[in-house]
């Protein structure tokens, strides 16, 4: 059995998983390899509780050298001995070692490529993080039905996923909690404290629309006791972007990232599809308004007190007063699925156009600035270098990226780049899960599946849309 394996994921075939086969590899640097592993405290079964070598510390007796317990024992740091009781030299262990890791071939989970050992360490290294993680989660509420699988395997921890149940049976249970925020009961994450971990979607979510009940590709779990779209506490996500020491290889890596994405066209939701030219004018600033949910805690929390669509629509007039106006209302809106239709905001004179179909991106690139209450989509328009006015007080706001109208936290007093913004908030801070495998993978991985995916329908899907589409035509006829 090689001693670089994978974990062995439930809902994955051992085959699908397998970061390691039968066969030879040449160690060409056993010294970096080495201390790659050392840093990533992998190999042998160190996702189980009970059976992790590199639990054990002081000192260790083995059966040999070359055993899962003898190789973490002495990357650790322990005293080495065998049966008889005498000390095992560090150097017959390294040789072991070495000889081990040389004993099998490696492939990359997501590919089925050959790939080097280094790059096995690093995926194996990401996946330990997730799981010693997710250790003290006992139980989830507030989580909708159709998306726990999803969030089970997100937050299986190596031995079990958390058990679903009601927000005080969970709270009864010991250990974290982890909860969607907008389906507990009012007060639950100040009862549950430091025991409360809320869970939300991430910034590259899914191929197609979370409203429609497709299960997420990408959540952020926040132990803080806060959560990113609140700015009234400090949540993870804007800790690490006030504190984190930035390295070059990171930016690098977010530089990248960026450029796949905008590369791409993709957004939180899958690949934007170009629509038909729109017929807009050259002789005014263009603007783009971002409508968004009404009752989104996003926008309840994060709205700087701005009432809905129509006065967010006010506020954007009144600050681009000779601008050609368009308005883009929420997908979710659009779709008959949430709450935020306003009336016909033209022949009020908020804006010129209402643009509700077609390509998202299309719109940003062609105007010269857009403007958001808190919506995701001003964080998509920084990537691809447009300027940003914000209402609100969205995750974004406050590092010196945006033009913020509302007061952001003293807290986020720090200047970052866009490349230190991306690193933080679609590499660190996240968890991601592949569309294909289903394992946990990187930001990269799932960039690239989503950029070649076509949403599959469900019929839950179907059912969704079908809603959506009598909730339009109910709205019309009302109005």
């Amino acid at each position: 059995m090689a001693f670089l394996r994978s974990p062995p994921f439930p809902w994955v075939a051992a085959e699908v998983a397998a970061v390691s086969l039968p066969g030879r590899t040449p160690i060409s640097d056993g010294a970096g390899l080495i201390d790659a592993i050392r840093g990533a405290r992998v190999g042998g079964a160190f996702w189980s509780s009970v059976e992790d070598p590199w639990q054990f510390r002081g000192m260790v007796h083995v059966d040999f050298p070359g055993s899962d317990e003898a190789i973490a024992a002495w990357l650790s740091g322990a005293e080495v001995r065998d049966g008889a009781g005498s000390i095992i030299p560090g150097d017959t262990i390294c040789s072991a070692t070495l000889d081990r890791l040389a004993s099998a071939a490696y492939r990359d989970p997501f590919t089925g490529s050959p790939a080097d050992p280094r790059t096995v360490v690093a995926i194996l290294g990401d996946w330990r993080r997730t799981l010693d993680a997710n250790r003290p989660i006992r139980a989830a509420a507030g989580m909708a039905q159709w998306k726990r699988e999803a969030i089970g395997q997100f937050l299986w921890n190596g031995d079990r996923m958390p058990v679903f149940t009601s927000a005080d049976r969970a709270l009864s249970r010991g250990g974290a909690v982890a909860f969607w925020p907008s389906r507990v009961p009012e007060g639950f994450a100040a009862r549950a404290g430091a025991l409360g971990w809320a869970v939300e979607d991430g910034f590259i979510r899914s191929s197609g629309l979370g409203a429609e009940c497709r299960p997420p590709m990408s959540i952020l779990v926040d132990r803080s006791g806060g959560i990113y779209f609140d700015p009234a506490r400090p949540s993870e996500l804007e800790s690490l972007l006030a504190s984190h020491d930035f390295d070059e290889a990171l930016l690098e890596r977010a530089r990248s990232l960026r450029h796949a994405i905008v590369a791409a066209r993709l957004g939180k939701y899958g690949v934007d599809q170009p629509g038909p030219s729109l017929d807009l004018p050259v002789d005014r600033p263009l603007v783009l308004a971002i409508g968004q949910v009404d009752d989104d805690l996003s926008v309840v929390h994060g709205g700087a007190g701005v009432a809905g669509n129509a006065r967010f629509l006010e506020r954007v007039r009144a600050e681009e007063p000779d601008a050609f106006i368009l308005y883009r209302p929420h997908p979710d809106v659009a779709a008959g699925l949430r709450r935020g239709r306003i009336a016909d905001p033209v022949a009020t004179g908020l804006v010129d156009r209402v643009v509700a179909g077609g390509s998202l991106f299309d719109l940003i690139e062609r105007c010269d600035a857009v403007h958001v209450l808190s919506s995701l989509t001003g964080f998509e328009a920084l990537l691809r270098r447009r300027r940003v006015t914000v209402h609100g007080v969205p995750f974004y706001a406050g590092w010196g990226l945006t033009t913020d109208l509302a007061p952001t936290p003293a807290r986020r007093g720090r200047r970052l780049s866009l490349d230190e913004l991306v690193a933080g908030a679609l590499i660190l801070a996240p968890r991601y899960r592949d569309p294909v495998t289903l394992l946990p993978c990187t930001a990269e991985v799932l960039v690239r599946r989503l950029a070649s995916a076509q949403p599959q329908s469900t019929l839950v899907n179907s059912f969704r849309r079908v809603w959506g589409a009598g909730r339009r035509m109910t709205g019309r006829a009302r109005a």
